[in-house]
């Protein structure tokens, strides 16, 4: 679950204020070096959804997510496998990031952490999330065959 920023995220933050600065979720992520780093590298690309869905349509704790790879079910999960909540996890993400000087703004896209557990893919692997509320996403893996 990602939720794109529609507002800064310094000074004083609580739930109410970490919330009211989401402009929409998304299902997938967004990948930097900053995310690869604090997510132990585990993924080298990025799939996000261009549906943009406001907090207002749906609650991130009552969520659940399935992946399947090549149509067999893997891995399910929920938003409350997330700290309890994905909010959880922003609102420590913006308040560590602003305790080190670099707060979270506006047009960001940020990745709330893992819904539930991850799998390996393998080359010519065909891979769907779906999120409820948010839709799904997808990706394949090519096989490196020129």
């Amino acid at each position: 679950m990602a939720f794109r920023l529609g507002t800064s995220l310094d000074g004083e933050l609580d739930r109410a204020r970490v919330r009211a600065a989401v402009a929409s979720a998304h299902a997938g992520w967004d990948i930097r070096i900053a995310d690869t780093v604090a997510d132990n590298a585990s993924s080298g690309l990025f799939v996000a959804s261009e549906r943009a869905v406001s907090l207002e349509a749906v609650e991130p704790a009552d969520v659940t997510m399935t992946l399947r790879v090549n149509g067999h079910e893997v891995s399910r999960g929920s938003g409350s496998a997330c700290l309890g909540d994905p909010l959880t996890a922003l609102e420590w993400l913006a308040r560590t990031a602003a305790e080190f000087g670099d707060p979270l703004r506006a047009g960001e896209l940020v990745l709330s952490g893992a819904l539930g557990p991850m799998v390996v893919v393998q080359p010519g692997d065909e891979v769907k999330v779906e999120i409820s509320g948010l839709g799904a996403v997808g990706a394949s893996f090519g096989t490196g065959d020129a």
